[in-house]
């Protein structure tokens, strides 16, 4: 099933049998009804299956290799009347007997040649391969007719005429759908560089003028009071507005613990600086990215003051390092019901392979809680 009848039957409000018996009742009207259902099913656009579903779906039917097909038969139904037509001797008080069949032949294969661009051709399931294969099999298609009706050109006088005119100009259309979708991927282009090019202008005027704003605030205020945590959390978003751009919705982990430093920043009188270097994997809905965050929440609830994270990333590895400048705590004196570090830390990581320890930090002040990950895939 296409989808498309209860697709039209969610846009309308009705039930999918009334909206699958009126497509029936027009068929009866010269067939209207399968024209409308195909018309829908070739324009009507995918609904959105949530973030796990492909970005473009995929349509199981060969829509342009059955075009071509068909095609095909009408270029040797036309060969075999402009034979007949050639041993009967000329006509010229008639329209050929093969004028109607080449004719729908050129539209088959002018329609083959635009599917397999417009449709096919962003198909995760087939791409521009396809679609070149499509071109050049109905290219062939519409050539041959050409020559049929240059040779006829004695017999069908202006018709036969016409007729490769038509055909030439069908040729045209085949290539120009590629010429329409090369324009659309410049003008694309075009408007993302315009945008870049905005974006860096406004980015470099709020350098000079907002960003520098608060990073002065920042720093006359102190890192834990309350002005200087809003003006943080200020400059975070609108730097992340400015430089990162539109975000994926499951992002890396350097940006997921940026921003939930963020957040935290807003709760607790707390500075927390992320540090990145080198190129993970991990993302922000894995384990490693949840332990970290329950790190830097214990760093920022019982330690405050400055905390710093630092990740280093490789292609089979990550380690995480959070650091605080707290009074420090014995983890073996912890109360066996405060389950924070020892299951949302120590046992998650152990859980996906991974290790964790937590100890003082540099000289005995805070405490370093490090999370290492190795990809055994």
């Amino acid at each position: 099933m296409s989808g498309t009848t209860a697709g039209l039957a969610d846009h309308l409000g009705w039930s999918i049998t009334g909206v699958r018996i009126v497509f029936v009742l027009l068929t009866f009207l010269w067939g209207s009804g399968l024209l409308l259902y195909a018309w829908l099913w070739a324009f009507t656009p995918w609904e959105d299956a949530g973030p796990d579903a492909p970005a473009t779906p995929s349509r199981r039917v060969p829509v342009a290799w059955i075009l071509t097909g068909l095609s095909i038969v009408g270029l040797s139904t036309t060969f075999g009347l402009v034979a007949t037509r050639g041993a009967a001797g000329p006509s010229y008080a008639t329209t050929p007997a093969w004028w109607g069949v080449s004719l729908a032949t050129t539209a088959l294969a002018v329609g083959a040649g635009v599917w397999a661009t417009f449709v096919d051709r962003p198909d995760p399931a087939r791409g521009p391969r396809h679609a070149l294969a499509v071109r050049i099999a109905v290219t062939g298609v519409l050539g041959v007719v050409l020559v049929l009706q240059l040779s006829t050109l004695q017999q069908g006088g202006l018709v036969s005429f016409a007729g490769a005119l038509v055909l030439i100009g069908g040729i045209a259309l085949v290539y120009s759908s590629t010429f329409v979708d090369k324009w659309r991927e410049l003008s694309g282009e075009r408007v993302r560089r315009i945008r870049e090019e905005q974006r860096s202008e406004m980015a470099a005027h709020l350098h000079d003028s907002v960003l520098q704003t608060l990073a002065l605030i920042q720093n006359r205020a102190g890192a834990s009071t309350e002005v200087a945590r809003i003006a943080r959390a200020q400059e975070r978003e609108l730097r992340a507005w400015l430089y990162d751009g539109d975000a994926p919705a499951d992002s890396d982990l350097a940006t997921d613990l940026r921003d939930y430093a963020a957040a935290l920043e807003l709760d607790y009188p707390v500075r927390i600086e992320v540090v990145s270097a080198g190129t993970s994997t991990e993302r922000a809905s894995g384990e490693v990215a949840a332990a970290a965050r329950e790190a830097m929440l214990n760093a920022a609830r019982h330690a405050g003051g400055e905390v710093s994270v630092y990740i280093e990333g490789a292609t089979d590895a990550v380690d995480v390092y959070v650091r605080d400048r707290g009074p420090g705590f014995d983890l073996d004196a912890v109360p066996d019901d405060r389950l924070g570090v020892r299951e949302s830390i120590l046992a998650r990581m152990r859980r996906i392979g991974g290790a964790a320890t937590v100890r003082p930090g540099v000289g005995g002040a805070g405490v370093e809680v490090h999370l290492r990950y190795e990809d055994a895939s």
